[in-house]
């Protein structure tokens, strides 16, 4: 693993962000996507929703100064939420663990919570290095596997001085 760091997400960062999350193996980790990954007017409109809302945090996910991924809060239903895509060229070897890391180091509200499918073992793995634990469990379709798969919802609690 090279240098990690979060920075703010710009128009140059569009397509390498828009390809990342086309890709087929990132799709079927992620579970939980666009109905269609290729409809790039779609990812556009997501983008800018998100892009320039005051509830979301997007940043770009660097390695070494090389995109790397994207990692984002935002708040759902007055709960803070944490995600992050990691692109397959960085997996394996600790850029996610370390960018949620610094994601949740600038997110000073708690409880602080995150989702991820089941089968993912390796994003399981990174929530619970840095500190999330389970809270519950549910069925839901998911269009990038294109069937229902049971989702992890996980927390991230204050701690206690």
């Amino acid at each position: 693993m090279g240098h990690i760091e979060l920075r703010d997400l710009d128009d140059d960062d569009l397509d390498a962000v828009f390809e990342m999350m086309r890709d087929s193996a990132g799709l079927r980790m992620a579970a939980f996507t666009a109905a269609d990954p290729d409809d790039r007017a779609a990812f556009d409109e997501w983008m800018t929703r998100h892009r320039f809302s005051p509830e979301v945090s997007m940043f770009v996910v660097t390695e070494d100064g090389g995109f790397a991924g994207t990692a984002a809060a935002f708040s759902v239903d007055g709960d803070r939420e944490v995600t992050y895509w990691i692109a397959r060229h960085a997996w394996g070897r600790g850029v996610a663990t370390e960018a949620l890391r610094i994601l949740v180091s600038r997110e000073p509200e708690r409880p602080l919570f995150a989702r991820v499918a089941a089968h993912n073992a390796a994003s399981l793995a990174v929530l619970t290095k840095v500190g999330f634990t389970e809270v519950s469990r549910d069925v839901d379709f998911a269009p990038g596997v294109g069937h229902d798969v049971e989702e992890i919802v996980l927390v991230l609690v204050p701690t206690l001085e």
